[in-house]
């Protein structure tokens, strides 16, 4: 396998129309998840990738196996759980960042909540050339934190550890989940982290402080927003790290016609891996992660097709000029032929 993702995902209902939760009158089925996101992402992208979790053995849980191995991703080693049921969330229609939006969980309990090292098949978790993380999957129990601290322990011949720190307070019954969040952190070799989520989990204020609190990693990814993304690597391969902060590499973020930003996140993270998996350099592994993370932005789900390869490396090889005039909206991702035409002034 190419990447290997482990967490929770949940079916989504999303609503037909805007309002508070308690007006809207009907919701649409999806599916939620940051883990298995990344990984259907990347399978659209043509790598091989594998979703571990546990799901109940109740319709939900039919329906989570069945899209997500629709992508492509091998779900084999998926556990269902006859005792729990498999999470469910509903939304408003409105951008998270905003106070109007409402998400209401019922994933307490969940089959994924009880993950644990004996729960899970190990040797098919470290089958791929990349782990992918996050920090939710460590607020979800107990269990679920052993487990995570068991995968990220070192070990001769792990694979390469991703990590998105997703630091969502309300998921964490202790004032700890920051420390254990650190801690986790400063134990991957790629970590992806947002500047706000850092201020608000660890106080920390600016892209160098947060590489500077986690000079572990081979590569820590701090992303600002509409602003962009800045890179500090230790090694172009993100293998070995050798100082505490290492070169910085910063892109821009593209010019947007959002549609939603739910899932942005996830394909950026899904880019820059897959950008990584080829052996690009930092700056292009920010743009894939930009451009991916585009294709989401510009549909209203979670989940989007990435780009195709061939357009995304041609718009990656953009000189910074061009890739600055560059606006992206709705649909923009069919274009296979003559990509450099869809720059344009915004």
């Amino acid at each position: 396998m190419d990447v290997v993702a482990l967490g929770e995902s949940m079916v989504t209902f999303l609503p037909t129309r805007p309002g508070r939760l308690a007006d809207v009158p009907s919701f649409e089925r999806g599916i939620g998840g940051a883990e298995s996101n990344v990984a259907c992402v990347l399978a659209a992208a043509g790598h091989t990738t594998r979703w571990i979790s546990r799901v109940g053995t109740d319709g939900f849980g039919d329906h989570l196996l069945e899209t997500i191995g629709g992508y492509g991703v091998d779900v084999s080693f998926v556990r269902r759980d006859p005792a729990r049921p498999t999470g469910i969330y509903f939304r408003t229609a409105g951008d998270r960042s905003t106070d109007a939006h409402e998400v209401a969980y019922y994933r307490a309990g969940s089959a994924a909540s009880a993950m644990s090292p004996a729960g899970v098949d190990l040797d098919a978790v470290r089958a791929g050339r990349v782990l992918h993380l996050s920090g939710i999957t460590a607020a979800l129990s107990a269990d679920c934190l052993a487990l995570m601290r068991e995968l990220t322990a070192p070990r001769p011949g792990r694979p390469l550890i991703s990590f998105d720190v997703n630091h969502r307070p309300a998921l964490w019954r202790d004032a700890h989940g920051p420390e254990i969040l650190l801690e986790l952190a400063r134990r991957a070799d790629i970590v992806f982290v947002g500047e706000d989520e850092a201020e608000d989990a660890w106080g920390l204020h600016g892209a160098r402080a947060v590489r500077e609190a986690l000079p572990e990693p081979g590569i820590v990814v701090v992303k600002q927003g509409r602003g962009g993304a800045v890179a500090f690597d230790n090694d172009t391969d993100g293998l070995v790290p050798e100082d505490a902060t290492g070169t910085a590499t910063f892109v821009r973020a593209l010019n947007v016609d959002v549609v939603a930003a739910v899932g942005a996140g996830d394909a950026f993270a899904a880019g820059f891996l897959s950008a990584t998996l080829r052996g690009l350099p930092v700056r292009d592994r920010l743009r894939h992660g930009h451009l991916t993370a585009a294709a989401t932005l510009t549909t209203p789900g979670d989940l989007a097709a990435p780009p195709s390869r061939a357009l995304a490396d041609r718009l990656a090889a953009l000189d910074d000029t061009a890739w600055g005039r560059l606006r992206l909206g709705p649909g923009w991702t069919q274009a296979d032929e003559g990509a450099e035409e869809e720059v344009r002034t915004p």
